[in-house]
């Protein structure tokens, strides 16, 4: 994925795609990622060895793990919902090209608001009409 120069914006909206932020992106990775390790193989987890956050764990995972369950998969629905607003906003935005609407699906797909929020954020600079 390329990112556009902010120059190149002005010129071409139907383009433009900024990458998702490091830092928010790499959070968002970490909590799905350990969600995705406490609902599928609990067993696995070295609890001990997380301290407080695994004692926690342990007791999410002992007494409520359906809600875990239940949880991970709305997080899911959740960033599905926003990669498909995305799609929306690109549309509204003038974001005409159909691979940079991929990468604007897939990004905020992977790091939901991370993403969405420089979707939100671009305003394209609108024709003068005569």
């Amino acid at each position: 994925m390329v990112a556009v120069p902010r120059t190149e914006v002005r010129r071409n909206a139907s383009t433009f795609f900024r990458k998702a932020r490091p830092l928010p992106s790499l959070v968002t990775a970490l909590l799905l990622g350990y969600g995705a390790w406490v609902v599928f193989w609990p067993q696995s987890i070295p609890y001990r060895s997380l301290g407080p956050l695994g004692s926690f764990t342990r007791y999410l995972v002992d007494h409520h793990h359906t809600l875990l369950h239940n949880g991970f998969w709305l997080a899911w629905l959740i960033h599905l919902g926003e990669s498909l607003y995305a799609m929306v906003l690109c549309k509204s935005k003038g974001i005409t090209d159909s691979r940079t609407q991929l990468f604007w699906f897939l990004q905020t797909f992977l790091f939901g608001i991370a993403s969405l929020s420089i979707l939100i954020a671009f305003s394209p600079k609108h024709q003068k009409r005569t």
